[in-house]
């Protein structure tokens, strides 16, 4: 019974460094990964990218037309992270009413200078199929390392390639702009909920996107950064349920008072 008390005791002697270098080695890694939001900030929209079909374009080509823009940051031999990103967020899009290309633009930029057009092409038609609107547009862009550098500083998206695991270190976000370029909120969610990628919509759009409710919507929920969702703003939420109370009761009265008057015109 000693015996086996001390080899346990060996073993967990020598693990337990074994197991703070790993954790050593781990923090390095992702040491300068993560995001560092730029609310407000304006991204360059001169940047030269190509798109999907092996054409260059420039961002400035997907911007002041009208619709916000919703962007993502993916590398297409991503092992995991960014396939969860996309597919998260295309279950989103299921409660968003409006299709991407019509009134919103849908950008996925990689982030690997190796990354290829006709990878990009694969993944666009892939995500195509998945989205229940047959005018639907997803743009999938590769640039050169400049081009990528000057967008993720732009947008305070911070990765690094890692050596020992052959892969690169990134963190996974939607972020939302409006139709100038204009950085107006980050969705720092694997699988954003839906309504939550509507209000980002609409709050990009200022106004021009969605109808009277989703405007309620954003006027009664604020973006609350520590749980990365809209939540009621109490006050204000009080002050729309002040309103209608005060229009219940005037049209209460309202009626009451047309019903004395029909009733003292009848005497």
């Amino acid at each position: 019974m000693l015996k086996g008390h001390i080899a346990i005791l060996a073993f967990c002697a020598c693990t337990v460094p074994v197991y703070a270098q790993l954790t050593e080695q781990a923090s390095i890694a992702y040491e300068g990964v993560g995001l560092a939001p730029r609310l407000g900030d304006q991204i360059p929209l001169d940047l030269a990218f190509v798109n999907s079909t092996g054409e260059q374009v420039q961002l400035r080509d997907y911007f002041n037309r009208g619709r916000p823009v919703v962007l993502t940051f993916v590398y297409h031999t991503c092992p995991m992270l960014c396939s969860v990103l996309l597919d998260g967020v295309t279950r989103s899009l299921e409660d968003v009413p409006w299709a991407p290309g019509d009134a919103y633009e849908m950008i996925t930029v990689s982030f690997s200078p190796e990354d290829t057009p006709e990878r990009a092409a694969e993944q666009r038609a892939r995500y195509l199929r998945r989205i229940d609107h047959e005018d639907a547009e997803w743009r999938f862009l590769t640039g050169s390392e400049s081009s990528i550098t000057a967008l993720t500083d732009a947008t305070g998206f911070m990765f690094k390639w890692v050596e020992d695991q052959n892969e690169y270190a990134h963190p996974a976000a939607v972020i939302v702009l409006s139709e100038t370029g204009i950085i107006t909120r980050y969705l720092p969610d694997l699988v954003p909920r839906g309504r939550d990628l509507r209000a980002a919509i609409v709050e990009a759009s200022n106004g021009t996107v969605g109808n009277l409710l989703d405007r309620a919507f954003l006027y009664c929920f604020q973006f609350d950064p520590t749980s990365n969702s809209y939540v009621l703003a109490a006050r204000r939420a009080m002050q729309v349920g002040g309103g209608i109370t005060a229009l219940v009761l005037i049209a209460a009265l309202s009626l009451l008072w047309l019903r004395d008057t029909k009733k003292s015109a009848h005497a």
